[in-house]
C-alpha cells in the first residue's frame, strides 16, 4: 500500500514539475503577446513656418537625413528639459520660426524658436501641442547653430559661417526617437519581468498545494 502511495506521489510529482517548467518557458511568450506597447512613432518630417517664409518649409529625413538630423538636433532636447529662463520682451526676441516635428502626416510636438534674439537664441516650447497634447511651458536658450541650421533648410537669416557647434542651450544632438524607444524598452522589459513573476508563482502555489496534498493522503494511508 504504502508503495503504492509513493508510486502515485512520485507520478503526480512528475506532472506538476512538467507542468511548471511548461508554465514558466512559456511566461516570456505570453507577456509579450498580451498587451505589447506599440512602439513610439519616429519623427521623420520637420516643417518651418515663419517670417518672410511664403510656404512652409518641409526638411524630409528621407531626402535630406544630414540637414534634418541638423535641424532636430536644434530643438529635440527641449522635448522634456525643464525651462531655463524666462520670456523676453516681444521686441528683444526678433523674428519668430515655428518648427513642427511630425512622423509621417502626424504631428508630435512644436516648437517656436528665436534666432536672432538680443543676447543670442533663444526657444520656446508651448504648452499646446499637436494632436491636442499638452507640455509643461518653458523657455530655453537656444543653441549658436540655430541660426545657420535654419539659414541651410531655408529660412531667409543672413549666413554666420563662423559658428561652430555647441552653444549654452540643453542640445545633446540627439535624435528624439531613441529616447521614446528606450524609454518604451524599460517599460515593456519591466512589464514581462513583472507578468513572469506573477505567473511563476501561481506555478508554485499550485506544486506547493499538490505536494501538500499528496503528503496528506500518503499519511493518511499509512
Amino acid at each position: 500500500m504504502v508503495r503504492g502511495a509513493i508510486t502515485r506521489f512520485a507520478a503526480a510529482t512528475g506532472v506538476l514539475v512538467a507542468t511548471a517548467a511548461m508554465a514558466i518557458g512559456l511566461a516570456p511568450a505570453a507577456a509579450h503577446a498580451e498587451g505589447a506597447p506599440k512602439p513610439a512613432p519616429k519623427p521623420n518630417i520637420i516643417q518651418i513656418t515663419g517670417k518672410g517664409i511664403d510656404d512652409k518649409i518641409v526638411i524630409t529625413q528621407a531626402e535630406s537625413k544630414r540637414l534634418f538630423s541638423s535641424l532636430l538636433s536644434e530643438v529635440n532636447w527641449m522635448f522634456s528639459a525643464r525651462s531655463q529662463t524666462a520670456a523676453l520682451p516681444a521686441d528683444k526676441l526678433g523674428a519668430k520660426y515655428t518648427l513642427t516635428v511630425l512622423s509621417g502626416k502626424t504631428g508630435l510636438q512644436t516648437y517656436e524658436v528665436f534666432p536672432s534674439a538680443a543676447g543670442g537664441p533663444r526657444a520656446h516650447r508651448p504648452a499646446k501641442q499637436p494632436g491636442g497634447k499638452k507640455a509643461a511651458e518653458g523657455w530655453f536658450y537656444g543653441r549658436l547653430t540655430m541660426p545657420e541650421t535654419l539659414r541651410v533648410s531655408g529660412v531667409p537669416l543672413k549666413a554666420k559661417p563662423d559658428v561652430v557647434g555647441g552653444g549654452i542651450g540643453g542640445g545633446v544632438g540627439q535624435d528624439l526617437d531613441v529616447d521614446t524607444e528606450a524609454a518604451g524598452g524599460v517599460d515593456q522589459v519591466l512589464g514581462d519581468i513583472r507578468r513572469l513573476f506573477l505567473l511563476n508563482g501561481a506555478v508554485l502555489v499550485v506544486i506547493f498545494a499538490g505536494l501538500a496534498g499528496i503528503a496528506f493522503l500518503i499519511r493518511r494511508r499509512v
